[in-house]
């Protein structure tokens, strides 16, 4: 049985610049055709804008307010708000308020460094 509390599990800085705490994956668990994080990103800051080729994301919401972009399009995000990013999309968060914006990030496949392509 694999069960993973956040307060043991060590962050790592992805390829985007947000903060991470991968909590299940192939690398920690059985888990193998997906990954379940949370990231953190500080008030102020964005994540760098960047695609994924083959994994799609979701991303939800659990503490603080954003501004979420994908493909050019931009909207307010704020706790309870789930966000569906599709593989190949570019995309980016921006931490539009005073707290720690944290949240939740479902990776299908699981996250590689290697997936992510920056924005030129």
């Amino acid at each position: 049985m694999d069960i993973h509390n956040i307060e043991d599990v060590p962050a790592f800085t992805t390829k985007d610049g947000s903060e991470i705490r991968e909590l299940l994956a192939y690398r920690n668990s059985n888990i193998v055709k997906q990954s379940l994080a949370e990231a953190r990103l500080l008030p102020g800051h964005s994540t760098a804008g960047h695609r994924h080729l083959e994994t799609e994301e979701i991303y939800y919401i659990l503490e603080g307010a954003g501004k979420m972009e994908i493909e050019g399009e931009f909207r307010d995000v704020g706790v309870g708000d789930a966000i569906g990013i599709p593989a190949g999309a570019r995309h980016q968060i921006t931490n539009t308020s005073d707290v720690v914006l944290k949240f939740i990030c479902c990776c299908a496949p699981a996250y590689e460094h290697d997936d992510t392509v920056m924005n030129e």
